[in-house]
């Protein structure tokens, strides 16, 4: 079939395909009909894989696919794919893949030149319209690439086969199971800790990013080997980067990474995932340390979401951009005299914990960030200093706003409902966990067929859900669940892990693939093991079905998770670094805690206790004294008494004896 010679995005449901919609390019969404198209047309696969709120995105749209000439050449040498990498992290998976065994640099835009049956036989990432930065002009690339494909075919389909069965060993391969090692978290954990800058935070070098898998490594070897050097990273880097302007101190919020080794200059963008990834590493921070500025930015943070990220319905927006006006960093940057002019008198007080720079190669104005003794004075001084940055913030909100990418994605709001939910109890905030609920609410309700969309703008849904959906939902309930007490969530956990296994499982049961089974058009079906910014698909499922088993005391479940995580360690064995996530999940069904607390839901006693100890490797389960329903199975099926407070805390099938006193179980659940 050939499609109609024009641009068809203006009808799709991601923000980012729209905002190409009116390019003259004849851009057409990934689907089994533009794959078609390119089959009957005999042309190859123009791809470009980007997201909205990607600077350099916008930058290769301007230059390239706003412009009538470059637009020409596409649409006459090639069938032009245009794919939301959020939407479609399957597909962007693949292609990236493709590029990294090509020995090239990955990153946003994605440009891959694929034959007519999605092989990928070429690509980059992002190339100017007329040759520059050392790279090739965009009309050039694509005419050599069209000359080879004309003149060297069957070598180009020779290295596309060949290139095609590497991503597929790698991405979707089976390797025999490993027996999980208690050794394997403490290795990774010196790697990177080797690689850790102890000055600055984070790792050595630039660009930095906040890379949330390799944190909990970290802080994960510390909470079970008591290497307090770990822990110390995590806070060093949680601090540095929180002073940089990385972090947005006048309205909350961590950009996506800094350009920079400082963590000084962002790319503006903000995403869900690392603003929830940010409130879970805080809210452990905070109880480790007792550091009021790890609270304080939680409560800052959720305040951006809040104001800023809320959909109708009450789940969250993906992303915000980094541009406004055509402009990066437009919105969140100041002069002097801007701030001067808010502020008048007061603004010796600002200038006094806030610092202005405009750092070598930066074009924009100065980028509002801290000293360490101005971030360390500044906790103290908060009640002087939040005057002054409403009336910024206000101030602020009168510039033309970045985009908003609108679009709900299941898997990223299921991080955030946790880690809303589990700063909630952690820092008694009914209001969080009310809105965490919410937002579980909404994403729920959208479900056709007991399946969950991956995406949702307003009406529009987009089905069948990712295997990372499932698993970010089932953790969400499972923290809703304890911060609640309500066993409903734990009926919904339970759902979406049935969901799991019946679209994903792999016929041998030994793990889960990232699409669904009947998912049509993807070249490769991948498993999902790599992380990226956040954990991959298979550590968040090992971690769900963990914590499932612990609440339930299901050992049919146990048994299920402790194979996928035996495979998916197999798997992981040769890539480590890759693929943090699985360490760390399998780290967490090694070693799963659990609390079973007995407390008056009025005047509790150990409760709170628990609330101000979080841990990620442990669930927590409260029972009113004197229930006697849902009450949760004690290892070998035993039923704790209810006629009084007590907390036992077990690991996997032993439990220590009941403990009474609340300090004696803060003492306990400090030391575990």
């Amino acid at each position: 079939m050939t499609l109609p010679a024009q641009n068809l995005l203006a009808d799709e449901a991601s923000p980012y395909l729209q905002q190409h919609s009116c390019n003259p390019v004849h851009w057409r969404a990934w689907s089994p009909a533009s794959l078609e198209e390119a089959k009957a047309l005999d042309r190859p696969i123009l791809l470009s894989v980007g997201y909205a709120a990607c600077h350099w995105c916008h930058v290769m749209a301007h230059e390239s696919f706003e412009h009538d000439g470059v637009a020409a050449v596409m649409n006459r040498l090639f069938v032009n794919i245009k794919v939301d990498r959020e939407e479609r992290p399957d597909i962007d998976q693949i292609y990236m893949a493709a590029l990294s065994s090509m020995g090239e640099q990955g990153g946003w835009p994605l440009t891959m030149f694929l034959t007519p049956d999605g092989k990928p036989f070429w690509g980059g990432t992002y190339f100017p319209r007329e040759p520059r930065y050392g790279r090739p002009g965009f009309v050039q690339v694509m005419e050599a690439v069209d000359k080879a494909w004309r003149e060297k075919r069957a070598s180009l389909n020779q290295s596309a086969d060949g290139l095609t069965t590497h991503v597929g060993a790698r991405l979707a391969g089976s390797h025999a199971a490993t027996a999980l090692d208690r050794d394997t978290l403490a290795k990774l954990a010196s790697g990177i800790d080797g690689m850790v800058d102890r000055d600055l935070g984070g790792l050595r070098g630039a660009p930095k990013f906040p890379n949330a898998p390799f944190m909990l490594t970290l802080w994960l070897s510390w909470l079970r080997d008591g290497d307090a050097t770990h822990r110390d990273d995590v806070l060093i880097s949680l601090e540095r980067m929180l002073s940089g302007g990385i972090y947005d101190h006048i309205g909350g919020g961590l950009s996506r990474y800094s350009t920079d080794a400082e963590w000084l200059v962002p790319h503006f963008e903000k995403m869900l995932y690392d603003n929830a990834q940010l409130i879970r590493l805080c809210n452990w921070a905070y109880a480790a340390s007792g550091n009021d500025l790890f609270r304080i930015r939680i409560e800052e943070t959720v305040d951006w979401l809040l104001r800023e990220m809320r959909v109708d319905g009450g789940a969250f927006a993906a992303s915000l951009d980094a541009d406004s006006d055509g402009k990066e960093g437009l919105f969140y940057t100041w002069d002097r005299q801007q701030i001067e002019a808010v502020l008048g008198d007061d603004s010796a007080l600002f200038f006094k914990h806030f610092t202005l720079s405009s750092p070598h190669g930066w074009e924009g104005r100065p980028i509002v960030h801290q000293s360490r003794s101005q971030q360390s004075q500044g906790v103290t001084q908060r009640e002087r200093l939040m005057p002054l940055k409403a009336k910024l913030l206000a101030a602020r909100e009168e510039r033309v706003r970045p985009g908003r990418d609108g679009k709900t994605l299941t898997d990223w709001n299921g991080l955030m409902i946790a880690a809303l939910a589990e700063a909630g109890r952690s820092l008694a905030r009914r209001d969080w966990i009310d809105a965490a609920a919410k937002a579980f609410a909404q994403i729920s309700a959208a479900s056709r067929d007991d399946r969950l969309p991956h995406s949702m703008l307003g009406v529009r849904k987009l089905f069948p859900a990712l295997s990372s959906d499932y698993a970010a939902m089932a953790n969400a309930a499972i923290s809703l669940f304890e911060a609640t007490g309500d066993w409903n969530y734990v009926d919904r956990a339970r759902q979406f892990i049935e969901q799991l296994d019946h679209w994903h499982a792999d016929a041998e049961k030994t793990g889960y693939y990232l699409t669904a089974s009947d998912s049509t058009d993807v070249p490769i079906r991948i498993r999902g093991d790599v992380d990226e910014a956040i954990p991959s698909a298979t550590s968040q499922i090992i971690e769900a079905m963990v914590r499932l088993a612990s609440i339930t005391g299901d050992l049919d479940l146990q048994e299920r998770a402790w194979k996928a995580a035996e495979h998916a360690a197999g798997r992981a064995a040769q890539q480590a670094y890759g693929q943090a996530g699985i360490v760390n999940a399998c780290a967490l069904a090694i070693e799963p805690l659990k609390v079973v607390l007995i407390d008056d839901p009025i005047n509790p006693i150990l409760v709170p206790v628990a609330n101000r100890s979080p841990d990620p490797r442990r669930v927590d389960i409260v029972v009113p004294i004197g229930s006697e329903a849902n009450r949760s199975l004690l290892p070998g099926g035993i039923l704790p008494p209810t006629d009084k407070a007590g907390a036992w805390l077990c690991t996997g099938q032993v439990c220590l004896p009941v403990v009474t006193d609340p300090e004696e179980l803060d003492r306990l659940l400090r030391r575990q």
